[in-house]
């Protein structure tokens, strides 16, 4: 499946127009690394929602800041979480640590199954979260969905969203330069995906998606010195999302034909950070 998403903000209007610097680069030659790396066929993950209700908070010897089930020293914290949370091909978000937003104190938490399964599960249940992200159903399929990212090299880590010490949204972050999307645009080395739901409906329709859509964007510019650009793929008729994304300091950049949807692309590039 493709990377699918579901509104982040009540937002409005149809998709701004293409640029023209941007294009469909169905056709781009890509090197030999890359399909090498494309030939493992991890799946691709989907993109941005907002789902139901609101998650339950955290085990209780467990922070915003602190990694699951762990406190310590960042190595300490490392052993508790999948390998992919600590590969190289992300720079660890394991460690990327917790960051003030006007919303709260926010913290991307690397994602366990046996602690997570039932409240993703449930969020991917809520039917304007179903809709985009295609996961409904039981807690077999959102398991089947998280295993191959927990379980393999890295390229694609899935999060709990912490906000005030209580999981409240899902993330994925992944490298989109090495993930079948950047077949479908001039992908750069380092290219960083997100993908988004927003788990409780209070969290919904004013603003906190566009604000936390700007920290997690911050945090991979920050924590990810080689990536100039993060990207995202939002459904083009998920006017919300996409809405979320541009006051969020990204820019529409195409519109791609991906093989389940029809994806606004949207880039936050590190030159433009502090003008957007």
């Amino acid at each position: 499946m493709t990377p699918a998403d579901a509104h982040a903000e009540a937002g409005a209007g149809p998709a701004p127009p293409t640029d023209t610097g941007a294009e469909d680069t169905l056709d781009l030659p890509l090197s030999e690394e890359l399909l090498a790396l494309f030939e493992e066929e991890t799946p691709a993950t989907p993109g941005e929602d907002a789902s139901a209700d609101p998650a339950p908070s955290l085990p209780p010897n467990t922070s915003a800041s602190s990694e699951p089930g762990d406190a310590g020293s960042a190595a300490g914290r490392r052993t508790a979480t999948s390998s992919a949370a600590s590969s190289d091909l992300l720079d660890h978000p394991a460690d990327w640590g917790p960051v003030t937003t006007p919303a709260g104190v926010f913290q991307l938490v690397p994602a366990r199954l046996e602690r997570d399964l039932a409240v993703i599960s449930r969020w991917m249940n809520d039917p304007a979260v179903a809709a985009f992200w295609e996961l409904a159903g039981p807690e077999s399929v959102t398991a089947d969905h998280l295993r191959p990212q927990l379980d393999g090299d890295g390229r694609s880590v899935p999060c709990l969203g912490v906000l005030a010490g209580i999981p409240m949204s899902y993330w994925e972050i992944y490298r989109a330069d090495l993930d079948p999307l950047a077949r479908h645009y001039p992908a750069r080395p380092h290219d960083t995906g997100i993908h988004l739901l927003i788990g409780g409906v209070n969290n919904r329709g004013r603003g906190v998606g566009t604000t936390l859509l700007r920290a997690v964007s911050d945090l991979v510019l920050d924590n990810r010195p080689l990536c100039a650009r993060v990207v995202a793929e939002p459904d083009l008729r998920n006017t919300p999302s996409v809405s979320a994304f541009l006051s969020a300091g990204f820019r529409f950049s195409a519109e791609v034909e991906l093989p389940d949807k029809r994806a606004a692309l949207m880039v936050r590039d590190r030159t433009h950070r502090a003008q957007l």
